[in-house]
């Protein structure tokens, strides 16, 4: 089992900037490649960015590329996501996710993902 807990969002005005946290626990952390995915209200759970166990490689949805950065300190067991520029329609529930995995391909859907974390809100004020 692997434990996930996001921190960090919040409410934002429109243009400014979040870092949200993922904080891994029960297996090693190094293992598993992460996402991380957002979902507004009536809306479905849509993938953002994803990386690799190692950070080495990294895929960004094109609604956040340049904008969204994904990161990881497998030494903390953290996975992070720098969200700059921020939009309203950047509302939503963001939530990380694991993969077992130690390859370089990024997974996008969720039924690829194994472990979820319970979310965390970030809201953009226009």
């Amino acid at each position: 089992q692997v434990q996930l807990v996001e921190s960090g969002g919040g409410l934002v005005q429109a243009g400014g900037s979040l870092r949200l946290s993922c904080a891994a626990s029960g297996r090693t952390f190094s293992n598993y490649a992460m996402g991380w995915f957002r979902q507004a209200p009536g809306e479905e759970r849509d993938f953002v960015a994803g990386i690799s166990w190692n950070g080495g490689t990294t895929y960004y949805a094109d609604s956040v590329k340049g904008r969204f950065t994904i990161s990881r300190d497998n030494a903390k067991n953290t996975v992070y996501l720098q969200m700059n520029s921020l939009k309203p329609e950047d509302t939503a529930v963001y939530y990380c996710a694991a993969r077992f995995f130690g390859g370089t391909r990024i997974a996008t859907t969720m039924k690829e993902y194994t472990y979820w974390g319970q979310g965390t809100q970030v809201t953009v004020a226009s």
